[in-house]
């Protein structure tokens, strides 16, 4: 295919290319390429602001936070960031269902609320996605006196 084109200013003889005509400068960055961001990429960032908000002990329900912890012992393991998270990443659009398990006498309400608008935050900050919603489930409370591993540590 040939095509005629001329310089980006406008002026100049025309030319033929076998090429394309590429055009430079002052377009729309949105229209030169498509870019992709994977749900596991989405869920990392969403984890990490959600252990971020004050009086949430961990994330994920009892069988997932067991099943981590084994794995977290495992030589060349590492703590996984996406547990409890799941996110469901379109063109534009993210959604995110979330549990936790909050310390025992926070106000429930008040975490959720907190944990809602930090990933929601964090999300749109760094994929410039629009998180549609952000559904939360407290699976569990941590009381004082239990038993259990080290809370998941906050990201400073």
């Amino acid at each position: 295919m040939t095509d005629m084109t001329t310089t980006p200013e406008g002026g100049g003889e025309p030319h033929t290319s076998t090429r394309k005509a590429v055009r430079r400068g002052g377009g729309d960055a949105a229209t030169r390429g498509r870019t992709t961001i994977a749900d596991g990429v989405v869920e990392k960032i969403a984890g990490l602001a959600a252990r971020d908000v004050i009086g949430v002990y961990a994330m994920g329900g009892g069988l997932a936070r067991t099943l981590g912890a084994v794995r977290d012992r495992v030589p060349g393991g590492s703590k996984s960031v996406t547990r409890g998270v799941k996110a469901e990443v379109g063109e534009v659009q993210a959604a995110l269902d979330l549990e936790i398990v909050v310390d025992y006498g926070v106000s429930i309400g008040e975490v959720a609320g907190a944990v809602r608008e930090n990933v929601v935050a964090a999300v749109e900050r760094m994929t410039g996605l629009e998180v549609v919603e952000v559904n939360i489930a407290v699976s569990d409370v941590k009381l004082p006196d239990e038993e259990e591993d080290e809370p998941e540590p906050r990201i400073q």
